[in-house]
């Protein structure tokens, strides 16, 4: 005999359809207070006190962000080919389609190696080169360090500046609302992964680490997560010339 399987009541319908409507309707509403007013407001109070410094990056918002913890010398081929070496890959642009894509495999779990991440800035300046490395099959956590060429020094080949950091978790931002990636406190801890990825991978000629170049101690960065760091900046030299033939692919 078949188990007869309740309906649910006329007023259990209602309030499902009352709860839906109301988030459908809620939805431009933090669109428009997360994406538009909260940046701009943010935007405006950054311009306001003026908070400046070349030893961290900043958001779109103007909103100190994340500390400068690693620097690489070496041709941008050479970067790439290390990183692609030591198992990282180079970040897709932003773009409708990518950021699509990106949100499809964080809600379903899917793998995205090359994910989209957000611009920061360096004295306005915004990152010329991104990698990551997935911890998981998606881009919810994973390794990523954003990199800024500098100058040309020694020898002639170029320096680049970054800040690595791990994406923990996706959540709200502290400050606007928007969505995005929560780092782990531990940024030092990042910076040494990148610096044993390219060792195993045969990529590092010489390592240094230079102390002082931040103030040790804990900050927060822009989406109000904290970090704590010894404020060492470490320097790897890439040892592995790479060929003409390789630059561009």
């Amino acid at each position: 005999m078949p188990i007869p399987v309740p309906r649910p009541s006329a007023s259990l319908v209602r309030r499902l359809v009352r709860t839906l409507a109301a988030a459908i309707l809620l939805l431009p509403a933090y669109a428009l207070l997360a994406y538009v007013v909260l940046p701009a407001s943010w935007s405006g109070y950054e311009r306001l006190v003026r908070r400046t410094d070349a030893r961290i990056t900043h958001t779109a918002e103007g909103i100190p962000a994340d500390p400068l913890n690693v620097a690489l010398i070496g041709e941008e081929g050479q970067i790439v080919e290390a990183m692609r070496a030591s198992g990282w890959a180079r970040a897709d642009r932003i773009t409708w389609r990518s950021g699509l894509k990106d949100a499809a495999s964080v809600l379903f779990d899917r793998p995205y190696t090359s994910a989209p991440m957000s611009t920061h800035f360096l004295e306005n300046r915004p990152q010329d080169l991104a990698f990551e490395r997935l911890e998981g099959r998606s881009p919810r956590a994973r390794h990523h360090v954003r990199l800024w060429r500098l100058s040309d020094s020694d020898g002639g080949r170029a320096t680049w500046i970054g800040s690595a950091t791990f994406d923990r978790s996706v959540g709200l931002s502290r400050y606007t609302g928007e969505v995005m990636h929560h780092i782990d406190p531990n940024v030092d801890a990042e910076r040494g992964k990148l610096f044993a990825d390219l060792f195993d991978a045969g990529r590092l000629a010489r390592t240094d680490c230079v102390a002082g170049f931040l103030p040790p101690g804990s900050g927060r960065n822009g989406g109000g997560d904290a970090y704590i760091t010894d404020g060492r900046l470490c320097v790897g030299l890439l040892g592995t010339d790479v060929p003409a033939s390789e630059l561009h692919k």
